[in-house]
């Protein structure tokens, strides 16, 4: 089942739409806390133009399966992310890359697996809410171009922004 959302924070409306599909149980609230988590970071990164965001909430077995077909990397991982564009980090899509049907530019889709985001946030020693919240906002950075792939600049850069992000929602370690 997919849930749209228009999204509104701190009396802003964006007219992003953020598709929601869930193979898993999740909770109303977890929902609209990764709503609220992804126009957070739009909003952070500048974008002010409607966005889609396709989210996928799913478990090991099926993210193992997604992360298999699309990158022939064979096991489960926490969130996986699909830009619809080539950007460099920091670079915003622009008007031009709107659907004409919808108006909507779609920067892609992520998989979350809850399952491991459970482990992990357990692992961690914090909530599920803080480690899907660092998951969400870490695959719409890739969504725009962000990337960690060095252990340099570039990984710094999206580290930094992922905390700022986390900090702005009061989300902290």
């Amino acid at each position: 089942m997919f849930t749209p959302y228009t999204n509104e924070i701190e009396g802003f409306t964006m007219n992003h739409q953020i598709l929601f599909e869930s193979d898993v149980t999740i909770s109303d609230t977890l929902e609209a806390h990764i709503n609220t988590v992804i126009t957070a970071t739009l909003t952070a990164q500048g974008l002010t133009l409607p966005c889609e965001v396709s989210v996928l909430i799913t478990d090991d077995a099926t993210i193992h399966e997604i992360n298999l077909e699309q990158r022939e990397i064979d096991r489960p991982t926490d969130v996986l992310s699909f830009p619809m564009f080539e950007l460099e980090a920091g670079e915003l899509p622009d008007a031009e890359d709107a659907d004409p049907g919808s108006g909507l530019i779609p920067l892609g889709d992520m998989v979350i697996s809850l399952e491991r985001t459970t482990e992990q946030a357990a692992e961690f020693g914090h909530s599920v809410e803080r480690e899907i919240s660092y998951l969400t906002v870490h695959s719409v950075l890739h969504l725009l171009g962000y990337d960690h792939m060095d252990e340099g600049a570039e990984k710094a850069l999206m580290r930094q922004r992922e905390e700022a992000v986390l900090t702005t929602l009061g989300i902290v370690r």
